[in-house]
């Protein structure tokens, strides 16, 4: 059975820390208007007393969390594991896109390895959703900005992770389609660990990219790719742009898919994919 009770903020703020020697700030709020905001703005504002990057902040509440395109993030106390970390990157501006796809497939990595028997069920839709089965699991927002300190350092990258705890089947009724949570999944490990392998995974993901270019990624994205041969549309506000099999990504990080005219990429930020 999953361990998904959140233990009071700062018992779990040190908690992670044990796990995260490594990170120069380790936070969790009660509540907040959102972790992704947080960090963004200590980034632009390089606030003082925090230490070296990387950063993470959680909160039990999350007033004001977004999703993609803007989407408002629901949860109530208790119900979602909510945690953004910051991370320095030397990553051209045309390479920021990556990041997207690669944060959800390094945080779908890091739940298999802590799922047991359910690990086979995660996989990852593109971009970033973590699925279990046919349920959203778990949401990604990837967002940049500036360095501060020294803008030729390049940007830094806040990764953040909401996951559906519990209500999953009540979710699913709600919103008229499959949800999962993380009791559902059954791993029987502490919360402080999911963060803290989650976030381990993303800091190491972020220098791969770097080094290697999301080329590295292509097979390990192919491994776990929950649209792989499946029949998608490619919609832009509502609107069918495309529609074909998905055939894997390209060296971008893009979505392939592959139509009548030809295999056509998709792109992270411009539109979003459903299941036909």
């Amino acid at each position: 059975m999953s361990d998904v009770h959140l233990p009071p903020p700062a018992t779990l703020a040190e908690q992670i820390r044990e796990r995260l020697p490594h990170f120069g700030a380790v936070d969790w709020a009660q509540e907040t208007g959102s972790t992704n905001a947080d960090l963004l703005e200590q980034a632009r504002l390089q606030v003082g007393g925090r230490g070296l990057r990387p950063w993470l902040r959680g909160a039990h509440l999350q007033n004001t969390g977004r999703g993609r395109a803007g989407r408002n993030w629901q949860n109530r106390q208790g119900q979602a594991l909510m945690f953004s970390c910051a991370f320095d990157t030397t990553l051209a501006a045309a390479e920021l896109p990556a990041l997207s796809p690669l944060a959800g497939l390094a945080a779908t990595e890091a739940l298999r390895g802590l799922a047991g028997a359910g690990a086979d069920a995660l996989r990852v839709k593109w971009p970033n959703d973590v699925m279990w089965g046919e349920g959203k699991l778990s949401g990604v927002l990837v967002e940049t900005t500036r360095n501060a300190v020294d803008r030729a350092a390049g940007h830094v990258v806040v990764i953040g992770m909401g996951t559906n705890l519990t209500d999953g089947e009540l979710l699913s009724r709600e919103l008229d389609r499959p949800i999962a949570d993380w009791a559902g999944v059954g791993a029987a490990v502490p919360i402080a660990e999911v963060v803290a392998t989650v976030a381990r995974a993303w800091q190491e993901a972020v220098m791969q990219l770097q080094a290697l270019g999301f080329h590295a990624f292509i097979e390990r994205y192919a491994r776990v790719d929950a649209l792989a041969g499946r029949t998608v549309r490619v919609l832009d506000r509502g609107e069918v742009l495309q529609m074909g099999t998905a055939a894997g990504t390209d060296r971008h990080g893009r979505l392939l898919v592959r139509t009548g005219a030809g295999v056509m990429p998709v792109s992270v930020g411009e539109i979003s994919v459903r299941a036909a």
